[in-house]
């Protein structure tokens, strides 16, 4: 069995992820958060995942922010 109960982020896309930060903290208010261009200049959702899907550090980045968000 592949079951993780102990991993927070277990079965979450990083479209889920993305849309329950930019639900939470807007654009502007994310961009400040993490410095990413894709999500300062002209920000979305497909842009910003095409770039995290590409770029580790910044996914890493999303997911340590969403655990922080939903651990409060």
């Amino acid at each position: 069995m592949n079951a993780q109960p102990n991993n927070p982020l277990h079965g979450k896309t990083l479209e889920a992820i993305l849309t329950e930060l930019v639900a939470h903290y807007g654009w502007e208010r994310l961009g400040r958060k993490i410095r990413i261009n894709c999500f300062v200049s002209n920000p979305s959702i497909k842009s910003s995942l095409t770039f995290l899907r590409k770029t580790d550090w910044a996914r890493k980045q999303v997911e340590e922010l969403y655990l922080e968000m939903t651990e409060r």
